[in-house]
């Protein structure tokens, strides 16, 4: 394990849920619980058997460590793993504190031109790297991203990465669609009272064609059924956006055109592919954060991230730095 003292800590809608609601689906708050995930710190102290790391290194964390070499760990895919630990999920505590204790396996050292505020916003990035990974993503997809929050917009732009010719987004907020553009997003649709079919149908339009990927970022079941009469024949829906237990959707439809269905849990192996694409520039995260706060002042930081302000809000843990 390494010692931390943290620095950047993102609020993820998730915290809000937590703090709002004191329960996501089966994960339910019996007792008192640190929030943040998204987190990047520096190396105070390392373990006996810790080697890669040493103190003064800046890190970023990824917050699910496996408690055991079970079979979901042995086939790569740890995020599967029923025994994993994860920050902020009850009961266990997150990292939104001054100092914090983590598993070395699982704190990457970031380069120089590598930023705190980028190392926090691996977590959610990897979200968008996993997803359009499980989509299957490639040069010249067309592609749909329901949903232009935080998750939305990493998307696009792994999306655009990974050599998306076209992606169009669609939400309800006009501003929220703005930032869509800003990152990369090709067309944006804004959604008022439409039925999901008019949807898919304008989705249709504005790409030229039916997508072959659609990523569906908000959970709402308006916006599923959207996607799966958005998403061509053949092609593939993933679903990222978590709502109710018990969503109706037109299964038939995707039954008898063949479009695959994938659900994608956090992610797995995503962080050193994240900071090889940030330390060579191909990808640009900075526009998320909008918003930055000392930790003194966390509570205003959860009440701006509960409001929809912004993008992304940042916390900042360490007292002593003066760096944006």
């Amino acid at each position: 394990e390494v010692l931390l003292r943290m620095h950047s800590v993102g609020i993820c809608g998730s915290d809000v849920h937590y703090w709002q609601h004191g329960r996501i689906g089966d994960f339910v708050v019996k007792d008192p619980m640190v929030l943040g995930h998204e987190a990047s710190g520096t190396v105070v102290k390392v373990g006996s058997g810790v080697t890669h790391l040493k103190p003064g290194d800046r890190v970023a964390i990824e917050p699910g460590v496996p408690r055991e070499m079970d079979e979901f760990c042995k086939s790569g895919r740890y995020n599967l793993s029923p025994t994993i630990f994860f920050c902020a999920t009850p009961p266990d505590d997150g990292n939104l504190c001054r100092y914090y204790k983590h598993s070395a396996s699982y704190c990457y050292k970031l380069p120089d031109n590598v930023t705190f505020e980028e190392g926090a916003l691996i977590e959610p990035l990897s979200v968008g790297i996993h997803a359009c990974k499980r989509a299957g993503v490639t040069l010249g997809s067309k592609v749909f991203v329901s949903g232009s929050g935080p998750i939305g917009l990493v998307n696009v732009i792994v999306a655009k990465m990974m050599g998306a010719a076209a992606v169009v987004v669609a939400d309800l907020s006009a501003s929220r669609l703005q930032k869509a553009k800003e990152v990369g997003a090709d067309f944006t649709i804004q959604v008022k009272n439409e039925t999901p079919q008019e949807v898919a149908s304008k989705v249709e339009t504005v790409l030229g064609c039916m997508p072959e990927i659609t990523v569906e970022c908000t959970g709402v079941q308006a916006c599923i059924q959207a996607g799966i009469y958005a998403t061509r024949s053949g092609g593939t829906l993933v679903l990222v956006g978590l709502g109710p237990e018990m969503v109706t959707v037109p299964i038939v439809n995707a039954a008898v055109r063949e479009v695959d269905i994938r659900g994608i849990f956090r992610y797995c192996n995503t962080w050193p592919v994240a900071i090889s694409l940030l330390a060579s520039k191909r990808i640009n995260i900075k526009p998320l954060v909008t918003h930055r706060f000392p930790l003194e002042k966390a509570l205003e930081a959860f009440e701006t991230t509960k409001r929809g302000e912004g993008v992304k809000v940042m916390l900042k843990c360490d007292p002593t730095d003066q760096n944006p």
